[in-house]
């Protein structure tokens, strides 16, 4: 008999047990006692750092690995979006910076992460956060409209809801918000729709100024905004059909189709093979820049045309490719450039954890969703990945290292650019401290550990990271469709205690397992 034949007569056999922590909460305390201690000023929303370590056990999966870099990380994160976590008249909003700056609506909120701000919520247990959120940017206005500034920035709000939903089962939750995501993607027809089906964006209003392709009052055709809007037409389409309207459904669907026929005609650039921006004139601005990933954040591209030939400049170095990076323009371009003076966030070289978040998302879906491709592989992603996270540090005058996350980074010297020339301009006032414009833990939930959500009852692992990269890992009790799911990679059994190999848990019970990193499915 085989080791996996035997091993599924024994789980047939075994009793269910109750759901017990596979970590011990109190091995990574010291990761929030540690960034207490290194945090003097205290700047917080509605949860302070006396509480962060109570707050955290409650509401985040656990995660701990082989790899001391990436746990750093994952708590650092946890522990700088609580600290965005407002509470209003209006309820909790999720803020971008700590301190209040000008370009921000009420209680300092900014539309532009809001996408990334769910993907992360999303993983927390209790719903309120993310709940009370949503409604702010969908009802606040008045009549319990739209929020006035919710059109600030591009955005994937229907996308972020419908998100998720795959990780809650929660349709009436979701069906409350069908309203104001009709009214939102309306919104946006009204006031981006060119008369060729696609959609304009200013890149400032992207929150990508400066870029090589645009600038602050031009009206160009992006990747971003075309990708955000045809994955919200394709989220209020399965909205509608779950809740009973199949001819919004299929008008949605049409819109769908024709964004996504476009985005493919219009700004694939055959002879770079990559997304490119086209400008007002028509033609393409022929240089790749990072957004033009972010279709595959949300599976645009249809498999099979070649589309995935773009990810080889990822990790060129005349392409993206950076100790600190990746850059958010391609390096052969004549106009990269890490400015020293000038505008203090521009995306015409600089490394931005936003873009990055969203280019290791995408690449989480090509490799999980485009199994014929071989542009890039699961190393390439895992490097990039462990190079946002060492990314996120911060050197004091003292010399010690602490976790950090600002605005940009200079990609070839790991120093935060933004904060750089701020403080040569004594300008600096702390506001891209812990900037909460990007994900990290949904990138470990969803890639590293492989937890892919669905709409139905089955629980899908598939880790993306190659089989030496971790000799052992586990994401513990993450809340997902009303159960407590944990994963956990042992490749020789000798850390855990286990069966070598990965194992999914749903409730405590051993549901499924492979002897190999490999796709997982199990009935809830």
């Amino acid at each position: 008999m085989s080791l996996r034949a035997l091993f599924a007569a024994v789980l047939a056999l075994a009793p269910l047990r109750a759901a017990a922590p596979l970590i011990d909460p109190a091995s990574v305390r010291h990761y929030i006692n540690d960034l207490n201690r290194s945090d003097p000023d205290d700047v917080n929303g509605a949860i302070p750092n006396a509480q962060v370590w109570t707050w955290l056990q409650s509401n985040a999966p656990l995660f701990v690995s082989s790899n001391p870099e990436i746990d750093i990380t994952y708590y650092y994160r946890w522990w700088a979006y609580r600290k965005h976590i407002e509470k209003t008249p209006l309820g909790f909003v999720i803020t971008e910076f700590l301190r209040p700056v000008k370009h921000a609506t009420d209680y300092n909120a900014i539309s532009c992460a809001a996408g990334l701000h769910v993907a992360e919520g999303r993983w927390l247990r209790d719903p309120r956060y993310v709940d009370d959120y949503i409604r702010f940017w969908l009802f606040s206005g008045p009549d319990h409209t739209l929020q006035p500034h919710f059109h600030q920035f591009s955005g994937w709000m229907a996308a972020a809801a419908w998100d998720r939903f795959l990780v809650d089962d929660n349709l009436p939750r979701l069906a409350a918000l069908y309203n104001g995501l009709i009214a939102d993607y309306e919104g946006w027809e009204k006031e981006r729709l060119t008369p060729s089906g696609l959609f304009w964006q200013r890149d400032v209003s992207d929150g990508m100024e400066v870029s090589i392709s645009g600038g602050r009052n031009v009206k160009n055709v992006r990747p971003t905004i075309n990708s955000y809007m045809w994955a919200n037409a394709r989220a209020i389409a399965k909205i509608a059909e779950m809740i009973g309207k199949p001819e919004v459904a299929a008008e949605f669907e049409d819109r769908a189709d024709r964004l996504r026929r476009l985005t493919e005609q219009r700004l694939w650039n055959p002879d770079a093979k990559f997304f490119e921006t086209v400008l007002e004139s028509g033609a393409s601005s022929n240089v790749r820049e990072l957004q033009g990933y972010t279709p595959w954040y949300f599976d645009l591209p249809e498999p099979g045309k070649g589309y995935e030939l773009a990810w080889k400049q990822l990790m060129d170095p005349k392409g993206f490719f950076a100790p600190y990076g990746p850059t958010t323009a391609e390096q052969r371009h004549p106009q990269f450039q890490i400015p020293e003076s000038g505008d203090d966030c521009p995306w015409n070289g600089p490394s931005w954890p936003f873009s990055t978040s969203i280019t290791l998302r995408a690449l989480t879906n090509v490799l999980a969703d485009y199994p014929s491709q071989a542009a890039v592989t699961r190393a390439d992603w895992f490097q990039t990945f462990l190079i946002y996270s060492r990314s996120q540090r911060l050197k004091l005058d003292e010399g010690r290292v602490i976790p950090f996350i600002d605005e940009d980074l200079n990609p070839f010297t790991g120093v935060w650019q933004a904060r750089a020339m701020k403080l040569r301009k004594h300008t600096y006032y702390g506001r891209g401290d812990h900037y909460n414009h990007s994900s990290y833990a949904d990138l470990v939930i969803t890639g590293l550990a492989g937890l892919r959500p669905r709409s139905d009852d089955t629980v899908e692992v598939n880790p993306v990271i190659p089989s030496g990269a971790l000799d052992w890992f586990c994401l513990d009790q993450v809340p997902y469709h009303g159960h407590l799911v944990s994963i956990l990679w042992d490749r020789t059994g000798s850390h855990f205690h286990q069966i070598a190999g990965l194992h999914l848990y749903i409730d405590g019970r051993d549901a499924a397992y492979s002897a190999t990193l490999g796709m997982l499915t199990a009935k809830l």
